[in-house]
């Protein structure tokens, strides 16, 4: 906008009669943006069907609709503006002409705003001082009508015989006498707005009427068809007398009901048809807090939608969905999406919501959360769906901390039951049952799920978890005892934690099971015979061997425990496991580095000093270590200590093939325990 809008002296107000065949209506004032226009059909407002033209000229715009107005509607175009100011002047900044004269064209459009709505109201002649501009009090008005008393001020005055009648009295103590027409405004119908509800009248108008002049508005038995979305704002309610109640949208090319604020309800109708059944998103406001219950939704594109649309400070939160039943969806039964720069719909409650294909096509899931985050949170649904459908559930790409419990999945064909994408965070699935043949948990998440009685064949995958105090008061391995009549070869399938080997009647050997079939499991094995006889622990492939060889238990009470990584088996813990011994060829100094617990020492080269660390060395304190000479020249190994004197506080030359020392440290100098001089 180059120039500022210029504020001519017009009502921001204009009326059309429609003739059925005009889709073109013009205003004459200007508006700031198309959010400052509202178009309204015999008094209700509507919210789609049609475009709002150039917004931001002086001279005004227009509006076009997709679809004629019907005859002798009424067409009302007027400008509402929220009277609030949203900028500053800085202090000590460019005073720019264009930003004042753009406050003063928002203060002279609101002015007018005003001078309108006061031009409706009732006032007192210019030449009357009036005594009072007070109604009466409540109490004193209530039941009865506006009048006036000889001065001319306002009274509150006896009505007629029909309106006062005490027509109605509540039963119990304190029930208050109300007259009939108080007590028929309790409840407002569509029909009080001329809706017919026989499934072939436009009842679109009559519905929007009644939302215009009340917020919770009634849906008697009938079928009621409407040709555009039905839309309820902030604190509003819909509800029905059940499945009788019922909204039917005329195709599904437009959405049968939408929410664009929060605190609203809607419950006990069935919705027929729309491309979506009842359609969450913030338009005007924040969409939050809003309920839907006791819902059925038939034949929709999708049944439910909630989509954190364009900006993030009207986003889709904290709806509650209860006891619904959407039944023949095409593309998804619940949906939550993000269809522009707003937020994620978050913290959404759906329980008891149920997606039935009922042998129609779906080409998309039951329940689909395309985008959502912290805590959308699905109890005790399902989804029955059709076999060629993508899912039953689908977590997508886009969300983090999704909860699904107590979850029915099933379809006649293959259909993954719940299907976690890549991208998806934290999903937690708790109690699934899963009756499609497909997968179910698919999953490309990378296992970032955490699955209870979830899955198959593994019902529970559990993250890291940190336990501050844990009390079992037992903790039950399962155990096999093995026996056999001779010697004999078992096959191991590691279906138990721990196994009990007798040899007593010849050896045994244990075949351990591929790895790749037993990936982070672990196995026991124990002799418990006191014959010779050995107990064999190896795999058919030589390769996959515990840490590359079989493991032979001799002795009674022998053990080892062995676990898979996927690829190969690897020893955990035995008492047979081989003293670990290093070799080395050379001259002059070898620092014994404490990493193993015997050394084999050439000098078949030249002489070789072998020194220890200090005594008191962290790597050292309560070590022992032996140290052997292994070759036959006569150049010593010499065994000293790195700033000290070495063994029993000398140096101890190894001259002669086959020469070992075992040294112990006690923490201030080196021991010799042992000596062997060939």
């Amino acid at each position: 906008m180059l120039e500022h809008i210029k504020i001519p002296d017009t009502k921001p107000i204009i009326r059309y009669v429609a003739d059925g065949e005009e889709t073109n209506f013009d205003f004459p004032f200007p508006i700031f943006a198309s959010e400052d226009l509202h178009v309204y059909f015999d008094g209700a407002r509507q919210y789609a069907g049609f475009t709002i033209n150039d917004a931001g000229l002086s001279a005004g715009g227009s509006v076009t609709f997709d679809t004629a107005p019907s005859a002798e509607i009424v067409v009302m175009l007027k400008r509402v503006m929220p009277l609030e100011r949203l900028t500053d002047f800085l202090e000590g900044g460019d005073f720019s002409a264009q930003a004042l004269n753009s406050e003063l064209d928002f203060i002279i459009a609101a002015l007018q705003q005003i001078e309108r709505q006061n031009d409706q109201m009732l006032r007192y002649p210019e030449t009357e001082a009036p005594a009072s501009f007070d109604v009466p009090e409540r109490s004193a008005r209530a039941g009865k009508v506006f009048g006036f008393d000889e001065n001319g001020d306002p009274v509150p005055m006896v009505a007629n015989i029909v309106q006062q009648a005490p027509n109605y009295t509540a039963s119990g103590v304190g029930a208050s006498i109300r007259t009939m027409d108080d007590k028929m405004r309790d409840v407002i119908s569509v029909k009080d707005f001329g809706a017919v509800g026989d499934g072939v009248s436009d009842d679109t108008l009559a519905i929007q009427q009644a939302l215009t002049a009340y917020n919770n508005v009634f849906i008697p038995r009938g079928t009621y068809r409407v040709t555009a979305p039905i839309v309820l704002t902030q604190s509003q309610s819909i509800f029905g007398g059940g499945q009788t109640s019922i909204l039917k949208a005329q195709n599904n090319s437009f959405n049968a009901l939408e929410l664009h604020e929060g605190y609203a309800c809607i419950s006990n109708i069935r919705i027929e048809g729309g491309a979506v059944g009842v359609k969450l998103y913030g338009v005007s406001q924040p969409c939050v807090q809003n309920t839907l219950r006791d819902l059925t939704i038939w034949g929709p594109n999708i049944g439910l939608q909630l989509d954190g649309y364009t900006d993030t400070n009207k986003p889709c939160y904290w709806n509650s969905f209860s006891n619904i039943l959407i039944a023949q969806p095409a593309t998804h039964g619940v949906h939550l999406t993000l269809n522009g720069a707003g937020d994620t719909p978050n913290a959404n409650k759906f329980n008891d919501v149920r997606v039935y294909s009922l042998g129609a096509d779906l080409s998309g899931t039951g329940f689909y959360v395309e985008y959502g985050k912290y805590n959308n949170a699905f109890t005790d649904c399902e989804a029955n769906i059709d076999p060629d459908a993508l899912a039953c559930f689908r977590v997508g790409a886009n969300t983090d901390k999704t909860l699904i419990t107590n979850f029915y999945a099933e379809s006649l064909g293959a259909v993954p039951n719940i299907q976690l994408d890549s991208g998806s965070v934290e999903t937690a699935i708790i109690n699934l049952f899963s009756a499609s043949a497909g997968p179910a948990i698919y999953d490309f998440s990378g296992g970032n799920y955490t699955a209870i009685n979830a899955g198959y064949p593994y019902k529970n995958t559990l993250k890291k978890t940190s336990v501050s105090d844990l009390n079992v008061s037992a903790m039950h391995y399962d155990t096999a005892f093995i026996n056999e009549a001779s010697a004999a070869t078992v096959e191991v399938d590691g279906a138990v934690s721990y196994y009990l080997v007798s040899a007593y009647n010849g050896e045994t050997v244990c075949e351990l099971p591929d790895p790749l079939d037993l990936q982070g499991q672990e196995i026991t094995f124990k002799k418990i015979d006191t014959t010779g006889n050995l107990v064999i622990i190896q795999e058919e492939s030589e390769s996959k061997n515990p840490d590359g060889r079989p493991i032979f238990l001799g002795g009674p009470n022998d053990y080892a425990t062995v676990i898979s990584d996927g690829a190969k088996w690897m020893i955990k813990s035995s008492n047979r496991m081989a003293g670990n011994t290093r070799y080395y060829d050379g001259t002059g100094i070898y620092n014994i580095d404490m990493a193993v617990d015997t050394y084999f020492l050439s000098s078949y080269t030249g002489a070789l000093t072998a020194q220890l660390p200090p005594a008191n060395a962290a790597e050292a304190v309560g070590r022992t270590i032996s140290i052997k000479k292994s070759d036959p020249s006569a150049n010593a190994v010499t065994v000293t200590e790195q700033g000290g004197n070495g063994p029993d506080q000398s140096s101890q030359a190894l001259n002669n093939h086959y020469d070992a020392i075992t040294v112990v440290s006690d923490g201030s100098k080196w021991h010799m325990i042992s000596r062997f001089d060939a």
